[in-house]
């Protein structure tokens, strides 16, 4: 099995480890909370094997087709958070899913859109050069979206220790790891088959995790019944609006339709398992913030499932 039929199949391999996670967690409670300490190494391992995917040193590339790059940068850092906006006036007025929704709607995905954008036909070139950018401006400028969404809220929940030691120990330091791997490795042929092992790593640690979240959750999650509705109406609403977004931008700055691809699923795919150290290290008051990231993942699979007939036959032909 190579590695893009793995990723191809993803979505049933995530269905799989949730379903068999919320089994085991109401056949055996206490199994499911007790798996719930391996969930902090595997994300460490998880998001450092993600981001040597990311190309951290081959920043200069983007800025061969600026225009692409502008697009995609005022699409997913301007107008996707103004959408995120209208769309958390039809959120649930519970402070943990409200965070939930921004935590996972305004950080742009930057692995499997690259995965996706190449299944659909787009320009695959410029999303492997955005994706480090798009990285980077999503750690600088997420603290400043939540504090002009959630102001005194958000930081309380800043306040909150375990959140900050997530944010530098998961997410930072997995960062520079990586980019120090990927300096390592370059032109090195063992070196590049290190970063091609580990290319196989991020789908099953990602199903790994969604096992455990889901058997030690399981309580949350059949309690929410009726949110997960509603959370479904918004998710996608947000996938239609991202590609609107991008025909949109397409249209103004005259791209081909290969890049007009790139930014429909840039557009609709988020950085859900990046966001999960962060909401897994919130208060115990916020925990449904997990069940919204873990369900807002799901939905977006199935989405780009919709994406990969309709954007290349229908949106950018």
């Amino acid at each position: 099995m190579t590695r893009l039929v793995l990723e191809k199949n993803q979505l049933f391999i995530y269905l799989a480890a949730v379903s068999s996670g919320l089994i085991l967690g109401i056949l055996n409670p206490q199994l499911g909370s007790r798996l719930e300490i391996m969930v902090w190494p595997l994300l460490g391992f998880l998001l450092y094997s993600t981001f040597t995917q990311v190309p951290l040193t081959h920043l200069r590339e983007a800025f061969y087709k600026p225009k692409l790059v502008l697009a995609a940068i005022a699409g997913n850092f301007v107008l996707i958070p103004l959408a995120v906006a209208c769309l958390l006036l039809l959120a649930p007025n519970d402070p943990a899913v409200r965070l939930g929704i921004l935590l996972v709607l305004l950080v742009p995905c930057t692995d499997w859109f690259i995965t996706f954008t190449q299944l659909g036909g787009g320009d695959t070139k410029q999303a492997i050069a955005f994706a480090p950018i798009s990285l980077l401006l999503q750690i600088l400028l997420l603290p400043l979206y939540l504090w002009m969404f959630l102001g005194n809220e958000f930081q309380l929940s800043l306040a909150h220790g375990g959140m900050i030691w997530a944010f530098v120990g998961l997410i930072i330091v997995p960062l520079v790891l990586a980019f120090l791997t990927q300096k390592c490795s370059a032109n090195q042929p063992k070196g590049e088959q290190l970063i091609n092992i580990l290319a196989w790593f991020p789908v099953l640690l990602l199903a790994i995790v969604m096992f455990i979240i889901a058997s030690s959750q399981v309580t949350i999650v059949l309690d929410s019944g009726t949110l997960l509705f509603h959370l479904l109406l918004i998710f996608v609403l947000f996938l239609l609006v991202a590609a609107v977004i991008a025909k949109f931008l397409s249209k103004l700055i005259q791209l081909s339709s290969q890049q007009g691809r790139v930014l429909a699923f840039s557009f609709g795919t988020r950085n859900s398992f990046v966001m999960l150290p962060i909401a897994l290290a919130l208060p115990a008051a916020y925990e449904l913030a997990v069940v919204v990231i873990v369900f807002q993942s799901l939905v977006e699979l199935i989405g780009m499932m919709v994406f990969l007939w309709w954007v290349p036959k229908q949106l950018f032909r």
